[in-house]
């Protein structure tokens, strides 16, 4: 097998939020195809025990930590320079040594960084298939956080939004080919750097359905005939945070004023505006469970009430995957090939959110959105259909295009 060079800003495994389920299953499929050397960051402590898991799974592995206690002073040096702060907290001579030594060593001529600041790694390296796979516009998340955050938080946040957007288009002029995961976030990006048109490619993420299944036994972590409402995500991640704490504040109490419905906030390193939720009539905090499965299955709804989101949430895919109903925002919903009402369901207000999820109480509403949920994850967003896509880019001789831009 040829060789191919993997630069990833996390480690992919486990795959238990967003951006870790995408570059899991293409390092897994790239691993049954390419021997791949992997150069990687781990940002949670909990991730060093899955480390030898990858090492099974690549030709060679580079891992470091991002070593937080240095990373203020190299953004006080990226604010002072002019450049992203992005770019400044994923860089590393060590891990540019290593992949300029081993992409020389192994004579690679693929290569693939996932998330736009792995780019930086590009320059050094020996001529290649250079393939970004940005997922979402970091800039474009940044600029809405500017959006709803006060000074001078805002101020922070817009710089970054400014600096990061020019640093993404001049990586994706560099590269070979530049992978969004919807079509929204690939028209976004085209609108400003339409010189690119020719190398930008869609490819959606997928959901594992054997995994994610209504078939998957196991009991239930509620109480008997408890009306249990989930939202499973990482509760260190900002808009995660925000969705949280508006549904629980603003959403639940209209809910519970007819049902007594309860909101289990499922994931890991919940910070401390989530915890705080505990102590709210109707509301557990679970913090890091180890298979959030058993929360999505025995649910009567899930909600994933996100104001700021990109691209596709995996949360959404997974729950719909197991057949259960889904109530979401316009942010998480517009990128998905749904019918409302239908498949999934949609509220952008707390009033309407909590008529949403109230009309999930009802057994037979509820079931038949799940099951009309599950048909349609199946029929689009399958994983194989998207690792072809990532084949084609990283094949020399093909040409790629966006898709339905």
């Amino acid at each position: 097998m040829e060789p191919l060079l993997f630069l990833a800003h996390r480690l992919p495994y486990p795959p238990q939020k967003g951006d870790k389920v995408r570059s899991y299953h293409f390092l897994r499929h790239l691993a049954a195809r390419y021997r791949v050397h992997l150069g990687a960051f781990i940002d949670d402590p909990a991730d060093w025990e899955h480390v030898e898991t990858v090492r099974a799974m690549v030709a060679s592995l580079h891992v470091e930590p991002l070593v937080r206690w240095r990373k203020p002073a190299a953004s006080a040096s990226a604010f002072l320079s002019g450049e992203p702060i992005t770019l400044a907290y994923f860089r590393s001579r060590a891990l540019q040594k290593w992949a300029r030594d081993t992409a020389c060593r192994e004579g690679i001529r693929r290569v693939l960084g996932f998330s736009s600041p792995m780019a930086q790694y590009f320059a050094a390296l020996p001529p290649s298939r250079k393939v970004l796979d940005f997922v979402d516009m970091d800039s474009a998340k940044w600029a809405e956080y500017a959006a709803r955050r006060r000074w001078p938080a805002s101020a922070l946040y817009r710089r970054e939004a400014v600096r990061l957007e020019a640093f993404e288009h001049a990586a994706a002029r560099l590269a070979d080919a530049s992978l969004f995961v919807t079509d929204v976030e690939a028209r976004s990006f085209l609108a400003h750097a339409p010189e690119c048109a020719s190398r930008v490619l869609t490819v959606r993420n997928g959901v594992d359905s054997d995994y994610f299944s209504p078939r998957f036994g196991c009991a239930s972590p509620f109480a008997e005939d408890e009306h249990a409402v989930v939202f499973t995500g990482a509760m260190d991640y900002w808009p995660n945070v925000d969705a949280a704490v508006w549904f629980a504040r603003d959403v639940l109490p209209l809910v519970r004023r007819r049902q007594p419905v309860r909101f289990y906030v499922v994931g890991m390193n919940p910070q401390a505006a989530v915890r705080d939720l505990a102590s709210a009539p109707g509301v557990v905090v679970t913090g890091r469970v180890p298979d959030v499965r058993p929360y999505l299955r025995h649910a009567r709804a899930v909600v994933a009430p996100l104001r700021v989101a990109r691209g596709i949430q995996n949360k959404v895919l997974e729950a719909m995957a197991m057949g259960r109903p889904v109530v979401t925002t316009p942010a998480c919903a517009s990128p998905l090939s749904v019918r409302v009402g239908v498949e999934l369901d949609v509220a952008g207000d707390p009033a309407s959110f909590a008529e949403k999820v109230l009309a999930l109480m009802r057994p037979e509403h509820a079931e038949a959105m799940g099951r009309a949920a599950r048909v349609r994850v199946l029929r689009d967003y399958a994983w194989p259909a998207s690792f072809a896509l990532l084949d084609a880019a990283l094949e020399p001789r093909v040409r790629v295009r966006a898709a339905a831009l």
